[in-house]
């Protein structure tokens, strides 16, 4: 598993840091059957999984440069797939989506992990209206895709704060005192397993207030750790600050790797 921190749209595009981790880390981990991702980009009333066979590319950004609006990633959807998934959140119930399709919080990363567009992917949406601890329980069910061979990505950001970004300090790794303080406290509870300090992230102190000013992005990293087995390896990668107020930081449950 996989909680990835995407950044900007533009990360879907560059050569960079971040899309090289990316496709590096496609080439080091097994080929998965099929690609679950938790966005921080798709949040509902109730919780739904993409269900079509053919997810569209969603292009949900404004401001960027043409070439990134021109970017389709064609990987096919698994509406077996995504049926088997929704019987598993009981008694939740979770709707099968055929509107939806891979926003850029989904294709931006693995269109640099599986370029050839060759494997299944599906979307489940976050239900804003819930909880830290609804979703980081919610996230048990879907234990049983890990034994299956899919690969279950969070999609977002530690540390984000848009408000606050500074502008004229994009060019190199920046991050201010709170955010890089938030970002250490993060990993040393995810390093140590201690989860609940993380699912009540409001009693973290002001940084933590700072560092998450809105769950959206911060909720996938809560599946992820939701179905991380006791004793389960961590380790980190693209763990850079951006513009002031973002961390890149991003996160492998599972199996040990040089980083």
């Amino acid at each position: 598993m996989l909680f990835v921190g995407h950044g900007s749209p533009m990360n879907g595009i560059e050569d960079n840091e971040f899309s090289r981790r990316w496709r590096q880390m496609g080439r080091e981990i097994p080929q998965p059957k099929a690609v679950l991702c938790i966005s921080a980009h798709w949040l509902t009333r109730g919780t739904h999984i993409t269900a079509m066979e053919a997810p569209r590319t969603i292009h949900d950004f404004g401001g960027f440069p043409r070439a990134l609006f021109e970017v389709e990633y064609p990987a096919p959807g698994d509406p077996v797939l995504a049926e088997e998934t929704a019987a598993l959140f009981t008694p939740t119930e979770v709707g099968l989506d055929h509107d939806w399709g891979l926003d850029h919080g989904a294709w931006t990363v693995v269109r640099h992990m599986y370029p050839e567009a060759n494997i299944p992917i599906l979307q489940l949406s976050i239900d804003f209206h819930k909880s830290a601890e609804y979703h980081y329980e919610l996230a048990k069910a879907l234990a049983v895709l890990r034994k299956k061979g899919v690969l279950i990505i969070g999609s977002g950001n530690m540390v984000h704060n848009l408000r606050m970004v500074a502008w004229d300090k994009l060019d190199a790794p920046f991050g201010f005192d709170w955010a890089l303080e938030m970002n250490d406290i993060f990993k040393k509870h995810i390093a140590d397993g201690n989860h609940q300090p993380l699912i009540h992230y409001q009693n973290l102190g002001k940084p933590a207030q700072l560092a998450i000013p809105t769950p959206d992005h911060y909720y996938p990293l809560l599946y992820i750790l939701g179905l991380q087995d006791k004793n389960e390896a961590v380790s980190f990668f693209n763990d850079t600050p951006v513009g002031g107020s973002l961390t890149m930081t991003s996160v492998r449950v599972g199996e040990e790797v040089g980083l």
